[in-house]
């Protein structure tokens, strides 16, 4: 709950207009609960049957995470992977190298099967 607690506090003082919080399942009704007494708009994702990630901040933000195919964010595209990195606050010139990186990677898969054929 600490973590969580920090993530709030620092979205209230506006030091970030998205966050990402994993939490465990047993944690998800309060987080929920304070998230909504807060009138903080919020998204939830189950990882899985133990955890939740729970996205919350700026309306703007969450609208555009609502319009990403999955927030499974082993599945997100290489535009939502930057797009959800740039939301998050993570530093622009590391989001746009991973871009690339990740767009190079792509290129490189596509030709080595094109060869392999």
């Amino acid at each position: 709950m600490q973590v969580f607690s920090h993530h709030l506090y620092e979205y209230k003082k506006g030091l970030r207009r998205l966050v990402l919080h994993t939490c465990p399942l047993a944690e998800i009704q309060f987080v929920e609960a304070k998230l909504m007494k807060e009138e903080i708009p919020y998204l939830l994702h189950e990882v899985n049957s133990r955890k939740f990630n729970v996205f919350f901040g700026e309306d703007v933000c969450i609208s555009v995470l609502k319009n990403f195919k999955t927030l499974q964010l082993n599945k997100l595209t290489d535009q939502e992977d930057f797009i959800l990195g740039t939301l998050l606050g993570y530093d622009l010139k590391l989001q746009c190298l991973r871009f690339l990186e990740r767009i190079e990677d792509q290129e490189m898969n596509a030709n080595n099967a094109i060869e392999a054929k």
